[in-house]
């Protein structure tokens, strides 16, 4: 995995929002499949353009958009077997913890339908990965868009055992743990096959956050035993697969609510950090999370790690102006050292692929912030 040892280095969460072609021809595809064709096609270009426009603003570190998948977390559904969704067996959001009592108003015009519940994902048969001749389409397309494209290293994503069937149930397996343990060895596909395609893995599992306002009502212990199931499977699914080649993300959710629920860091970052990886990617530049540049004053980055803080947000339109972009990236440098930070952001901007968290030209320019921002930094910090 390469370092920001001459320069700051530059890179993203993973879903960046998709073309408006793209996403009509996965629509007519859906509704004809005589059109699939047209969309695998229109696929492969839309992540061509999407790699080479991340390398022309400047992002070091690229991907593939996620294009290939229809969200960050539940596309691992179509790809597994074992689970049935339930649309009319409804599921408590427990991911958004007593926000959904503190800001029940808001949540009800903002976000409608959501306090009513998800629909259910029952497992209710063995898991077991289904989708490889997806996934070799995916490292094709990245392979084929990655050449001649003017980046550092190319990075994909895929989701974490316990950011699966998050609104999950369990019906088939005897314990808790067999179950989870199913996920990671279905995943292990996916993980496997990023790794032997010569990409850096990027494994991501906000929900890992996200749950701690549920359970840690219960106790904070009980938060800690549901946490560190997830991770040890994780673990389990990534062995083979040196940690120089994985990077692991964590945020608090991309939706736009308060987050007052949200995990403070300090609070789990113990629990992060024993994901066998090389990077951390951590959500640190919306303003309910930035002050926590100051956990690693105190939580020391263990060697030959790398942090990846978020250092612009999609939680807001503003483009934030590359000299607070320089300061935010001085300020980890100084602390963890310059060669083990890479500037990156806080989490995707579109999770979903009908979702966007803010307008495309508005995340261009964020990364174009980025850019410049890490340029300035790197003139301070290397001289």
């Amino acid at each position: 995995m390469k370092r920001s040892e001459r320069r700051i280095l530059t890179t993203h969460v993973g879903s960046l929002i998709r073309p408006k072609a793209l996403l009509d021809a996965n629509k007519a595809a859906l509704e004809n499949a005589a059109k699939q064709g047209e969309y695998e096609a229109a696929l492969r270009k839309a992540v061509a353009d999407v790699v080479r426009h991340q390398a022309e603003v400047g992002i070091d570190i690229a991907n593939d958009g996620e294009f290939g998948k229809g969200s960050w977390a539940n596309y691992i559904l179509d790809r597994v077997t074992g689970f049935e969704i339930r649309e009319n067996q409804r599921r408590p959001v427990y991911w958004l913890g007593r926000d959904r009592e503190r800001f029940k108003d808001m949540m009800e015009i903002d976000m409608p339908g959501i306090l009513a519940g998800r629909p259910t994902e029952a497992c209710i048969g063995p898991i077991k990965y289904k989708a490889q001749d997806i996934i070799k389409r995916d490292m094709d397309n990245l392979k084929a868009a990655a050449q001649g494209a003017k980046v550092e290293e190319i990075f994909f994503t895929a989701v974490a055992p316990a950011s699966t069937a998050f609104d999950g149930v369990n019906e088939h397996y005897k314990s808790e743990r067999d179950y989870i343990f199913a996920i990671a060895e279905a995943l292990r596909e996916e993980y496997q096959a990023a790794y032997k395609a010569g990409f850096v893995l990027q494994v991501d599992d906000a929900v890992l956050a996200n749950m701690y306002d549920h359970f840690v009502q219960q106790s904070p212990a009980k938060y800690r035993e549901w946490a560190e199931l997830r991770v040890d499977a994780l673990n389990h699914a990534l062995e083979g697969i040196p940690e120089d080649r994985i990077r692991y993300h964590v945020c608090f959710g991309s939706w736009h609510v308060p987050h007052v629920a949200d995990a403070p860091l300090e609070d789990i970052v113990d629990i992060v950090l024993k994901v066998k990886a090389q990077a951390y990617s951590i959500e640190a530049a919306n303003p309910r999370h930035e002050h926590e540049w100051r956990v690693w004053e105190t939580v020391k980055l263990p060697k030959d790690k790398i942090l990846i803080p978020g250092i612009v947000t999609h939680h807001t339109i503003t483009v934030e102006h590359p000299r607070l972009v320089a300061d935010r990236i001085i300020r980890y440098a100084k602390i963890v050292g310059r060669e083990n930070v890479i500037a990156g952001t806080d989490c995707g901007f579109a999770q979903v692929d009908f979702i966007q968290r803010v307008h495309p030209t508005v995340m261009w320019a964020k990364f174009e912030a980025l850019a410049e921002g890490a340029r300035i930094a790197t003139k301070e910090l290397w001289g």
